[in-house]
């Protein structure tokens, strides 16, 4: 348990976790906390004399992070493995605690967790084969990737596997399922009419979260999902594989979890902290848990599979990869091989291991009890030269220059919160335990959570993902710094930004995206409620239409990687900390926090416009079932003119939590806007029951517009 007040490690406190909120309005109400807090505290003077009132505050931190630091930090944390569950991941944890003590936090602590983590068997190891009718293996997967130069004599490289896999080893024929969307099988089943029930099914990465593949199969009936990354997605044409480029060899593999969590945290421990005491569910009714093996090969290995498909022919060229192989659809090989079978070896293990968040205090000279968070994790599959490594990295010298302010006298009006999250690789299990343990204050206190995870993924320009609330912040902001692309010298980050990625949205304005999930912001933002945002140097996604970078989450995701090719300059690393750190320096230290709300009244309006014409793709039902939007349409006007009002009155602020907002249901990496209309309308052609089906919608609309009706009721002026 963390404890704000005491610089000790504690394991009792008061404020031990409550009961679970978890309702649409509740979540709502508490994203609008700041609301009212802000009346009662933003003219607090009492205490006014403690902060150091100078103006050239945040630039004296801004001028003070170092791009030579963030390499040296980043290439510490990346010699070794720091797998989660694992001695060394917990000496780094004790290395960063002991680092931000020297710093100079108020207070660093250890906050521990029992959680189910997945590894494989280290003398009965995972592979697929291909056996003859006899069952005699003709073919056997690779067991580990090629080490990279250099690396060749770390020991504790787990080898590729998907985690939480259960243990199996299904034969059958097998079927290509392109991205195992939903679209893909509804493609198979319905138009092709390709029965996937009882069948292994081959997937290649990309699109969606592999989570979702996973459960998509499943309800296909498939009893075995083998993933792959296909030269199409992971090799871009005209650059070489690592060593001497940073695309994906044919023996990389991309590991992962295959959970479908949907936010639960643990899934032994659902919606409650996994502490000492905790109850703890059965595997058998763990939640979020695949049915059936799942394993990851390499391009080399599933050319070996995909070059002797037999059966149909793909429906169209959107099913072809970047191999030498004609994508049969299957089931089963050509006629030739037509008597073998894929068979399944997976022996992974599911175990209750402990981990360790690491959570740093610089406490608050006027609003103690209003937290701003910053946090990211540090375990990692592998080395983890961008994932996570380059956002801890990050975090570190944003501590390190906290602490130096610290040191003159300075402290911010409120209280930050540093973190560094354990078993992030595994469901997000760390920062999803704290935030349970620490929920009823985090809904009270908490004012923003900003997310440090890799702080690049390309070196084209930035890519800023939040809550309406913070635009104009972050605006503001990279309007200040300096842009370290070619060819702006001498030009803000804005003006960069502006230029290589336009809002789709907002004429003359940068791209900001929603906030999804797959990373330590989703307890936060989707379950709590507290207006979130994070940052990141981006790819050309109008020119690179690769689903992540080539090398992620595989054994050469090294220092080297970032050093040679991403970023040798660490430039783009030093803007990202500036980004990072000059949203968390303003948050604490503005006497009115930097919200404005009159952005959610814009987006909220944009948002329903879009989903009203998802509906009426389905026009005449509509009108038969009695479907209407009125509702929705009318609640995000009242919105609209009170959030006008409100920031007549207080000059910056708001927030509106989260019915607005979640992570898609058919790929969480994804964010989608009033997820419960479309789901609802997702599926509403393969229901049974239209009147059932259409009564949903309609429950739907409901919710959404009760919830922004009681938005706009917070920001109305008190009677």
């Amino acid at each position: 348990m963390w404890n704000l007040l005491q610089d000790t490690d504690s394991s009792v406190n008061a404020w031990r976790r409550p009961s679970w909120l978890c309702t649409g309005a509740l979540v709502l109400a508490g994203g609008l906390f700041a609301l009212g807090f802000l009346f009662g505290w933003f003219i607090k003077s009492s205490n006014e004399s403690i902060i150091v009132p100078q103006q050239n505050t945040k630039k004296v931190f801004l001028d003070e992070l170092k791009a030579e630091n963030i390499k040296k930090f980043l290439y510490n944390f990346t010699q070794i493995p720091h797998l989660a569950g694992t001695e060394q991941n917990f000496r780094l944890a004790k290395q960063i605690q002991s680092e931000w003590k020297e710093f100079g936090l108020d207070s660093v602590e250890l906050a521990h967790y029992d959680v189910l983590l997945s590894y494989p068997n280290k003398t009965n190891p995972n592979y697929i084969s291909i056996i003859d009718e006899d069952g005699n293996e003709l073919f056997n997967t690779s067991l580990f990737e090629p080490p990279p130069p250099g690396y060749e004599n770390i020991s504790d490289v787990v080898p590729p596997f998907s985690a939480f896999s259960p243990q199996g080893m299904p034969e059958g024929d097998l079927v290509y399922v392109n991205y195992a969307r939903a679209k893909d099988f509804f493609k198979l089943e319905r138009d092709m009419k390709i029965n996937c029930s009882g069948k292994i099914v081959i997937a290649r990465y990309g699109k969606i979260f592999r989570g979702n593949k996973v459960k998509n199969a499943q309800q296909a009936g498939a009893k075995g999902v083998i993933l792959y990354s296909d030269p199409a997605d992971y090799f871009v044409p005209g650059v070489k594989s690592y060593p001497n480029g940073w695309n994906l060899p044919g023996g990389g593999v991309q590991r992962g979890n295959v959970l479908n969590l949907n936010g639960a945290g643990d899934p032994l421990t659902p919606g409650y902290p996994a502490n000492e005491y905790a109850y703890r569910h059965e595997i058998a009714e763990a939640v979020g848990l695949p049915s059936i093996p799942v394993h990851p090969i390499g391009y080399y290995d599933a050319q070996k599979f995909l070059e002797k498909m037999g059966g149909t022919a793909p429906p169209d060229n959107s099913w072809k990869g970047g191999l030498k192989v004609p994508y049969n659809v299957g089931p089963g090989f050509i006629e030739d091989f037509s008597m073998q079978k894929v068979k399944m070896h997976i022996q992974s293990n599911s175990e209750v291991t402990r981990i360790y968040n690491v959570i740093g205090t610089l406490r608050g000279a006027v609003e103690p009890d209003r937290y701003v968070i910053l946090g990211g994790h540090r375990d990692s599959w592998v080395f983890g030269g961008i994932d996570p490594q380059s956002g801890a990295a990050v975090v570190h010298e944003i501590v390190r220059s906290f602490g130096e302010l610290k040191k003159k006298g300075w402290r911010p009006r409120r209280t930050i919160l540093f973190a560094s999250w354990d078993a992030e690789e595994f469901g997000l299990l760390g920062s999803t335990e704290w935030a349970e343990d620490n929920s009823r204050l985090l809904q009270e206190r908490g004012v923003a959570y900003i997310n440090s995870d890799s702080s690049i993924e390309g070196n084209y320009t930035l890519r800023v993902d939040c809550t309406p609330l913070m635009f104009n912040l972050v605006y503001k902001l990279a309007k200040e710094l300096k842009s370290p692309d070619e060819g702006f010298e001498g030009k803000s980050l804005y003006e960069s930004w502006k230029e290589k990625s336009p809002s789709p949205d907002f004429s003359g304005m940068p791209r900001i995206s929603k906030l999804g999930s797959g990373n330590d912001v989703e307890v936060f933002f989707q379950r709590l409620g507290i207006a979130s945002g994070r940052t990141r140097y981006t790819k050309n996604w109008a020119t690179s239409k690769f689903s992540n970078y080539p090398l992620y989450h595989s054994v050469y995701e090294t220092y080297e990687l970032v050093e040679k090719f991403y970023d040798p300059a660490f430039k783009y690393h030093l803007t990202v900390a500036q980004v990072r750190g000059g949203i968390v320096f303003e948050l604490a230290n503005s006497k009115v926090l930097p919200f404005d709300c009159r952005n959610y009244a814009v987006v909220l309006q944009n948002y329903a416009d879009k989903i009203y014409n998802i509906s009426m793709r389905h026009s005449q039902e509509m009108k038969t079932y009695n479907v209407s939007f009125d509702s929705l349409f009318t609640a995000v006007k009242n919105f609209t003119e009170i959030a006008s009002k409100f920031h007549k009155r207080l000059q910056d602020l708001d927030t509106s939590k989260h019915v607005i907002y979640a992570p898609s249901s058919n790929n969480k990496y994804a964010g989608e806007s009033f997820p419960g209309i479309y789901d609802a309308l997702f599926v509403i052609e393969s229901k049974a029951d239209p009147s059932k089906a259409w009564g949903e919608v309609k429950r739907q609309i409901a919710i959404a517009a009760f919830t922004v009706q009681a938005a706009a009721g917070t920001l109305r002026e008190v009677a």
